[in-house]
């Protein structure tokens, strides 16, 4: 097993991409801490992985305040006595362009996704520095390295691309390693409310993709996995895209290429 005598935390788990992560870790071996907004959704995870004969602990944690942190860090440790491998996934995505975003709605994007990861990380670095032991795996976006639109939500994962490298580079000679992954469209919760209002939204973001599908949870999943790892070991600062070759170049452009390329 990958993550065998490893005690992993993973916020944002009671769903989509954190449930995929804490269930796939705790088959690779490790005893996972579902951290999750919504107690009920940390639990199913938990319980998820329990009947699946694994080690699981659900915690209730807003990540985006310091009080509540730091209560998850000392239930996880009181429970398991450290934490190897830390996973920031808690997330959210409201508002668009500038000109419309209020400060409340942009202050909860950065909030949410930037400050949590600091939070978390900063209660987290101690104790891995002491054991010369730990991986941070960070759940950026695509949207954190173009421009995508979802400009609080954008700007706060770009955010969370510079404080891995930062972590990443002033941390590695402790044995810390930091990471990012960017994610491209994923079939998560997050898009319920987008779902609700154009039902076939993913049937038309797929033209984009050159792998003709978007995203699964579990796509994320196996990447995480890889790089919270002793496969990984070499490997810090970096920035994983899983997009389906979204990033790769225009994807339009090259079918109108390739397109009169195999005219006569």
């Amino acid at each position: 097993m990958r993550l065998a005598d490893t005690v992993a935390l993973v916020t944002g788990a009671g769903s989509g991409i954190g449930r995929a992560i804490a269930e796939l870790f705790a088959r690779e071996g490790a005893a996972v801490v579902a951290a999750d907004l919504h107690l009920d959704r940390a639990r199913e995870s938990a319980g998820r992985i329990q009947q699946a004969g694994g080690q699981a602990l659900a915690l209730a944690a807003d990540v985006s305040l310091k009080d509540q942190v730091e209560r998850m860090t000392a239930q996880a440790q009181a429970a398991y006595g450290r934490v190897d491998v830390l996973v920031n996934n808690a997330g959210l995505a409201t508002g668009d362009d500038i000109l419309h975003i209020e400060e409340e709605e942009w202050d909860l994007n950065l909030r949410v996704v930037l400050k949590s990861v600091y939070l978390c990380s900063r209660a987290l670095l101690p104790g891995m520095i002491e054991r010369r032991r730990g991986a941070i795996v960070n759940i950026a976006s695509v949207n954190g390295l173009t421009g995508l639109s979802e400009e609080a939500y954008s700007a706060a994962k770009a955010g969370v691309v510079n404080l891995t490298r930062n972590m990443a580079v002033k941390y590695g000679r402790h044995q810390v390693r930091a990471n990012a992954i960017c994610p491209g469209t994923v079939r998560t919760p997050i898009w319920g409310p987008i779902l609700q209002r154009d039902p076939q939204i993913f049937d038309k973001l797929v033209k984009w993709y050159p792998l003709g599908r978007v995203g699964e949870p579990e796509d994320i999943a196996w990447a995480a996995l890889f790089l919270a790892s002793p496969e990984a070991a070499w490997i810090t600062g970096e920035t994983l895209t899983v997009d389906g070759g979204l990033l790769a170049g225009s994807y339009g452009m090259s079918r109108e290429l390739l397109a009169k390329e195999e005219q006569p």
